[in-house]
């Protein structure tokens, strides 16, 4: 494993994780046994919390398919969901040590395997941790997983990954991503909700992004996203607002390289740079 992983967004605290662990595609096995009495409780203590906040904000899609996750008192095993998301979505999860390179992470996706940190914070990071863990991964990216519409979209962006990573565009492309399966909004029946896993594992960025008036909240436009820049360690200060999921996935249906190509000659925009 030669290549580190990548990060875009801007923070100043390297990744981390037992990278020793893992094999050539960077997946590993989860070590369920690791876990302490303490983690489960984390994890417990983390479900509930978040699930008690989700009516009002959460998008509907989101809160029918949470209990496919499973148990909810302690960390599920992988192989569990597995047996369930793979007749559902024909979807997998592979356990990996933390943050992983583009180009495995594409190919994981393309293959419709997502790639869950195994690791859990620790009780002094309750509240927020910069790196994605387990229960980030889980309760944020998983249930979502279950909707076909939404699987179907995450491999296609696993294969337009792979085709940006040829063209040089992944910081492009990573952009549709943070502001989409990350940090995305959805209108349903008139009021905003979050879908996009960084929200929805967040205390603090779901109750922000849905009601506070200081975030921008735009439709959601190839372009204007892909120019973007954004930041993993503070709460979003522009979000972008979709319609319907059926929207993300015919967004991606074209060839990007043309766009890719448009975008090279135009400047980057701040995070909350106005529309």
């Amino acid at each position: 494993m030669g290549q580190a992983p990548v990060v875009y967004g801007q923070s100043d605290r390297p990744p981390r994780g037992d990278y020793s662990r893992a094999q050539e595609d960077y997946t590993c096995a989860q070590n369920y046994a690791a876990y302490t009495e303490a983690d489960h409780d984390t994890y417990r203590r983390l479900y509930a919390r978040q699930k008690a906040l989700l009516p009002g904000l959460a998008s509907q899609a989101f809160i029918d398919a949470l209990p496919s996750l499973g148990v909810e008192d302690r960390i599920p095993r992988f192989e569990d969901i597995n047996q369930r998301l793979r007749q559902a979505t024909g979807w997998e999860i592979v356990a990996v040590p933390g943050l992983i390179p583009e180009v495995p992470f594409f190919s994981l996706l393309a293959n419709r395997k997502f790639p869950v940190t195994d690791w859990i914070r620790k009780p002094e990071e309750f509240d927020y941790v910069v790196e994605p863990d387990i229960f980030h991964d889980l309760f944020g990216h998983v249930p979502l997983l279950f909707n076909p519409v939404i699987a179907d979209y995450v491999q296609r962006y696993g294969q337009g990954g792979l085709k940006a990573e040829r063209l040089g565009a992944c910081e492009m492309l990573s952009r549709l991503y943070w502001y989409t399966i990350e940090f995305g909004l959805i209108r349903e029946q008139g009021e905003i909700r979050a879908y996009g896993a960084g929200i929805l594992s967040s205390s603090g960025e779901l109750l922000h992004s849905v009601t506070s008036p200081l975030p921008q909240r735009l439709p959601l436009s190839l372009e204007r996203t892909m120019r973007t820049r954004y930041k993993i360690d503070s709460y979003q200060q522009t979000y972008f607002v979709i319609d319907d999921f059926q929207q993300l996935f015919d967004m991606t249906e074209g060839d990007f390289t043309p766009v890719y190509a448009a975008l090279r000659g135009l400047p980057e925009l701040a995070a909350d740079a106005p529309d």
